[in-house]
């Protein structure tokens, strides 16, 4: 599994609540807090899987200020999420398919 940790926030809208990813501009929404943060789980992880079968998520996530990170590089996670969004992991289903690179690396 590639965990990707989000921005979110949450406001009551009526009976309803909404949950927002700024980072990518997903929104959800719930009769509650917890089942509006719930549904944006799954909307982000369906947006991502979406945007990488099409062969777009790398295009996606520099469109939205995303980079590489080095391994020079320290990456904080309070300097990436602002203070008024709380952080939201997303568990997304990449397997390695070592059967081929071993295939890619003996020619095949």
């Amino acid at each position: 599994m590639f965990n990707l940790q989000l921005p979110y926030a949450t406001k009551r809208d009526g009976a309803s609540h909404v949950a927002r990813c700024p980072a990518l501009d997903v929104y959800s929404q719930g009769p509650s807090h917890r089942k509006a943060v719930t549904n944006l789980a799954d909307a982000l992880r369906l947006f991502l899987m979406s945007c990488y079968e099409r062969g777009k998520l790398d295009q996606v996530l520099r469109d939205s200020g995303f980079r590489s990170a080095t391994p020079t590089r320290r990456t904080s996670t309070t300097k990436a999420a602002s203070k008024r969004f709380d952080t939201l992991m997303v568990a997304l289903p990449f397997l390695v398919d070592t059967r081929r690179k071993e295939q890619a690396q003996a020619g095949l």
